[in-house]
Order: C-alpha cells, then sequence, then structure tokens
C-alpha cells in the first residue's frame, strides 16, 4: 500500500497511524514524502520511505502560510508523485502497490492515480466541527445562506 501524507503534523500522524493499522495486517507500506518537513523513518523501520522534491527552500516553507503551502505543493510534487509512482509501478519494481491513501488536501494526486488506474483513497484529518460544516454546504446553499453576497466585493 502506498501512503502519501501532506507534510503538516496534524496530518502526517494519522496517516502513520493508518498505515501502522494496515501493516499489523500484513500489508507492506510504503510512504512518499515532500522533503519539506518529513517523517522520521527510524520511527517506522518497517515502511519504506520514498522522498520526493517539493521545490520549496526552507525559507521558503517558514514564511507560507497553511493555505499558501497547500496550493504551492499541488503544483510542484505533480510531476515528481508522477516519476515517483511509474517507477514503483514499473515491471523492475521489487514494491507491489495495490491502490493509494492520500491526503485529501494532496487533490493532484488523484489525476496521477487515475492516469495509472490506481485506485485511490482519501484521508481527511479533520476534527468532527469541520466535516459537519461541509456537511452543511448543501443546505446552506440550498437556503440562499451561500455563497455570501457582498463578501469579496
Amino acid at each position: 500500500m502506498l501512503f502519501f501524507p501532506l507534510p503538516l503534523q496534524g496530518h502526517i500522524t494519522p496517516m502513520l497511524q493508518l498505515a501502522d493499522i494496515f501493516h499489523s495486517k500484513g500489508f507492506s507500506i510504503t510512504i512518499i514524502h515532500t522533503k519539506y518537513n518529513s517523517p522520521n523513518p527510524s520511527s517506522y523501520p518497517n515502511f519504506t520511505f520514498i522522498p520526493i522534491s517539493d521545490g520549496l527552500s526552507e525559507k521558503e516553507t517558514s514564511e507560507l502560510s497553511v493555505f499558501a503551502l497547500s496550493s504551492i505543493l499541488n503544483v510542484n510534487c505533480l510531476e515528481p508523485f508522477k516519476d515517483c509512482l511509474s517507477g514503483l509501478l514499473s515491471a523492475e519494481s521489487e514494491v507491489r502497490i495495490t491502490c493509494l491513501i492520500s491526503d485529501i488536501v494532496l487533490q493532484f494526486t488523484r489525476e496521477v492515480a487515475d492516469s495509472f488506474k490506481l485506485p485511490r483513497f482519501v484521508l481527511r484529518t479533520s476534527c468532527i466541527g469541520v466535516f459537519r460544516a461541509f456537511a452543511a454546504i448543501p443546505l446552506l446553499r440550498e437556503k440562499g445562506y451561500l455563497p455570501i453576497q457582498g463578501l469579496l466585493s
């Protein structure tokens, strides 16, 4: 199984915990991660860790908001992820990939997984309050509360 977490602590930890559960059930685990805020491989000696380029300098990562970082990663990581996945799925690879579990914020992973016909699942690490807010959006639109008029004027 292949996992790709967003490189923020509140996203890496749950993703690695999920990977650990699958590993305990006999699955082999490969973690693709950006060089920025990469997980510590020594904490999970039975996992394979593969870094990909995120195109970010230390200075940039210290100055970016979470939203800006997410947007940049969705652009910068597309090609490195595609190249990495191509190598992992090649006939010469010793790793057998059955599916991808990626963070919901890493939207580019859908396009790449689809291009390789690789099943993809997303992990949303938000709290229940955020989940309930997203679930309410259709009702708020239906009642005319969304979009909020004049908010961006």
